[in-house]
């Protein structure tokens, strides 16, 4: 059986004014990616969406694999959500980014609050009470990305492959071989580290899941390193 390597980015810039760059951290863990990768997966082909943060990871990759890999086939359905879109539906007062960041400063860990209230904006969008609200809804969300996924495997005829990509897209790839409720792959979401691999096997028309978010390159290079937001 051949095997869909799940990328989950590097650590993007939350933060900043361009979250969707790398940090310095996410471009460390890409680079640390790459070597584990040396010896184990020799890809016949890489996806990703066009996000910026999906290509500046298998740039990273590359850098510390050291050998030529693929050119990255950009594949939209691979695309995390607008994260952006969903958090202001739910806090429609954090459209204001100076708004977002008094608010959050208030709180010993900022970051630890902003994921409370992403967590909290997430189930309301994947509820479909408030379907109207979004340009993109939860079930519309899941079949691009099953879409996608389908369209990937077919083009691979056999092939390892490796897709860059973001931690929603992985959850739903992964609700959906598990059979799993939506519940669950909001929880799924919430554990996804940055750079993790997930192991998808498959042959014809038979797919299953081998390993779900395995980041031990990153524990045993520098625990630190390990991220998830």
């Amino acid at each position: 059986m051949a095997t869909v390597y799940l990328l989950r980015h590097g650590q993007a810039s939350f933060g900043k004014e361009n979250y969707d760059q790398l940090s310095p951290r996410g471009w460390e863990q890409g680079r640390v990616l790459g070597r584990w990768m040396v010896g184990k997966i020799a890809p016949a082909a890489i996806f990703g969406g066009d996000l910026q943060r999906h290509r500046e990871t298998v740039e990273a990759i590359a850098t510390g694999y050291g050998a030529k890999l693929p050119g990255m086939q950009v594949t939209t359905g691979f695309n995390e959500f607008d994260h952006v879109s969903v958090v202001n539906r739910y806090r429609p007062e954090w459209s204001d980014r100076q708004v977002m960041a008094r608010d959050l400063a208030a709180f010993p860990k900022p970051a630890a609050a902003f994921q409370q209230t992403f967590v909290k904006a997430l189930r309301r969008w994947a509820s479909g009470d408030y379907d109207a609200e979004y340009d993109e809804t939860w079930t519309e969300f899941k079949n691009r990305v099953l879409a996608a996924f389908d369209e990937m495997i077919e083009f691979a005829d056999g092939g390892d492959v490796l897709v860059s990509t973001s931690g929603g897209p992985i959850a739903v790839m992964c609700q959906h071989l598990l059979g799993l409720e939506d519940e669950r792959a909001l929880a799924l979401n919430e554990v996804i580290a940055n750079t993790s691999v997930t192991r998808v096997l498959y042959s014809a028309g038979r797919r299953s899941l081998s390993v779900f978010n395995n980041y031990s390159h990153l524990e045993a290079e520098d625990p630190a390193l390990v991220t998830f937001r």
